[in-house]
């Protein structure tokens, strides 16, 4: 393994809350999730950045990582970047199992951190192969979160994320839009959202097993489970999304924002400055797929009348768009379409 890059935890947590100028009624704001561990390369880091420093924590706390020289974790790549990155700045070797075509740049984010790559043949394929690998270690050699069933996920959005939006809009939202992946980050918001106020909690799914919807993964279904994370009861409306429109609309979100100097209405720990000179990638305001999802789900809202002009939305912006350039159409830098 390549020697781990060290990382600032203290910049986990707090992110900014930015206003975006959409052609809907509702006041819309995106929060802004790579400003966790923000300085790091490849992106920064994301929305599951949180969950793993909150798996990893709660691990140690309950002695799980006592003399445990590896960890191991599937992922379709940004908690697989954020243990890379968190375990080797910790001193363990880890290992995380990837989909048979993940983003480049989230391959070269976990190896830059130290991590090692194991691509499997199916997203399925890929929880199993983590599996077994630690049912074959021996004398407890490995340790595996399991973003799919650790209670920490959700738990870190209840207490921080959640809280978050709920101070940042000064107890003014009214709906919060997220996609289901894990279900950690909807469950969790929604949790704490409930427990403010009366706000109402959207989150949606891909349309089909095989999806690009890159940290989304597909439950629907009876040949498929939801992960023990994901708290439907907390979902107060779940949309439908496909790739292309996912795509689409992450394309439409950055020329929309191109000449526009976007509100920052709350730079969460951050000084204002420094959230405008990590806002945009080459002067382009670039999201991944999971949040263009999460636009079109609140368009699919907005459509169906589902929001008054007065709302105050919340939309979760998970990660930077430069995570996706190894999709040759993805941040459209070459004018291609999809």
């Amino acid at each position: 393994m390549s020697e781990a890059v060290p990382v600032d935890e203290s910049t986990i947590g707090e992110t900014p809350l930015v206003k975006l100028p959409l052609d809907a009624p509702p006041t819309v704001y995106a929060k802004v999730e790579w400003f966790n561990l923000y300085e790091q390369p490849y992106g920064g880091g994301s929305v599951k950045t949180r969950i793993g420093k909150s798996m990893l924590d709660a691990a140690a706390d309950a002695g799980h990582l006592d003399d445990v020289p590896t960890i191991i974790e599937p992922s379709s790549g940004n908690t697989g970047t954020a243990i890379a990155r968190l375990g080797g700045h910790r001193g363990y070797d880890v290992e995380i199992y990837l989909p048979p075509r993940p983003s480049e740049a989230k391959v070269l984010a976990i190896e830059d951190a130290g991590g090692e790559v194991t691509r499997s043949r199916t997203y399925e394929r890929m929880i199993e192969d983590c599996a077994e690998r630690v049912a074959e270690a021996t004398d407890d050699a490995c340790y595996n979160p399991n973003q799919y069933e650790n209670p920490a996920n959700p738990a870190v959005h209840e207490r921080e994320t959640g809280r978050e939006i709920w101070e940042q809009t000064d107890g003014e939202v009214t709906h919060f839009v997220g996609g289901v992946g894990t279900g950690g980050t909807v469950t969790g918001v929604g949790r704490a959202l409930h427990d403010r106020g009366d706000v109402s909690v959207i989150g949606y799914e891909p349309a089909r097993p095989s999806h690009t919807i890159s940290g989304l993964r597909y439950a629907r279904g009876p040949a498929f489970d939801y992960p023990g994370t994901f708290d439907p009861s907390v979902v107060d409306r779940r949309r439908v999304v496909t790739s292309s429109a996912a795509r689409r609309w992450a394309r439409r979100l950055r020329q929309r924002v191109a000449d526009v100097s976007l509100d920052i209405r709350d730079p969460g720990q951050h000084d204002a400055a420094t959230v405008r000179n990590h806002l945009r990638v080459d002067d382009q305001f670039l999201v991944g797929p999971s949040t263009g999802g999460v636009l079109a789900a609140f368009y699919e809202h907005a459509m169906d009348g589902g929001f008054a002009d007065d709302d105050v939305v919340v939309l979760m912006a998970a990660d930077r768009g430069d995570r996706y350039t190894s999709f040759p159409d993805w941040a459209d830098h070459s004018g291609s379409t999809a």
